[in-house]
């Protein structure tokens, strides 16, 4: 800490790391919303294509068959999941401790993607099949890329969260599923917004740690 002459410490640089902190989480906040928007989009596609979801004429607004507000919404959800991963890891002084590289993240997503192209393309012989092998499939993925209990709560807790969200838009008739066999929706959509949630995070967490040691440099040259 810089004392003035009298005494009094300097709260330039204090202001100035809280500002950058700002900026900073801003700037990973407008990343990941723009991987959630691409990853809603090319998703969805997935799913329109194959008529696992049905949007009205009416709705239907771009070139990827979306209603509109289905990527802002993926947006603004993979934002805060991917910005509260880290916090939670700090509150709980639960750190990762799987190694952590790009790579390892870019395989999550590819995984992730993968599962999502299951539950549209692959054909099962029931819904309970599709739904186990999703289930699954869901845990690997946190089990190979996350491990932590903050992870698993935070993918349980919003995977809830979503389904039911979803639930009420099928209900007032935003849109629908074709075979539904579960109030309204399919049996493998927690399983999707799971490892969505495990996927976010994880990205969350590298963007995280980038920030932190793009931090402890500038410390150490000032």
């Amino acid at each position: 800490m810089r004392l003035s002459g009298n005494g009094v410490a300097l709260r330039g640089p204090y202001i100035s790391m809280i500002t950058n902190h700002t900026t900073n989480l801003l700037i990973r906040g407008g990343m990941l919303f723009v991987v959630g928007v691409f990853l809603a989009l090319v998703l969805n596609l997935l799913q329109v294509q194959r008529n696992v979801t049905l949007f009205p004429p009416d709705v239907i607004s771009s070139v990827f068959s979306s209603a509109w507000w289905v990527p802002p919404c993926c947006g603004t959800a993979s934002a805060l999941i991917g910005l509260l991963y880290p916090c939670i890891d700090r509150h709980l002084g639960e750190p990762h401790k799987l190694k952590r590289e790009w790579s390892s993240v870019m395989r999550c997503v590819a995984v992730f993607v993968g599962i999502n192209h299951a539950s549209a393309k692959v054909d099962f012989a029931n819904n309970v099949q599709l739904s186990l092998t999703l289930a699954a499939l869901s845990v690997g993925l946190w089990w190979t890329f996350d491990r932590s209990r903050s992870g698993f709560g935070m993918g349980v807790a919003v995977a809830l969260l979503a389904t039911l969200a979803t639930q009420l838009l099928v209900y007032n008739g935003v849109f629908q599923y074709t075979s539904p066999d579960f109030l309204y929706i399919r049996s493998w959509l927690p399983c999707i917004f799971f490892a969505g949630v495990i996927t976010m995070g994880n990205i969350g967490r590298q963007l995280a740690l980038y920030e932190c040691k793009f931090v402890q440099e500038k410390i150490h040259q000032d």
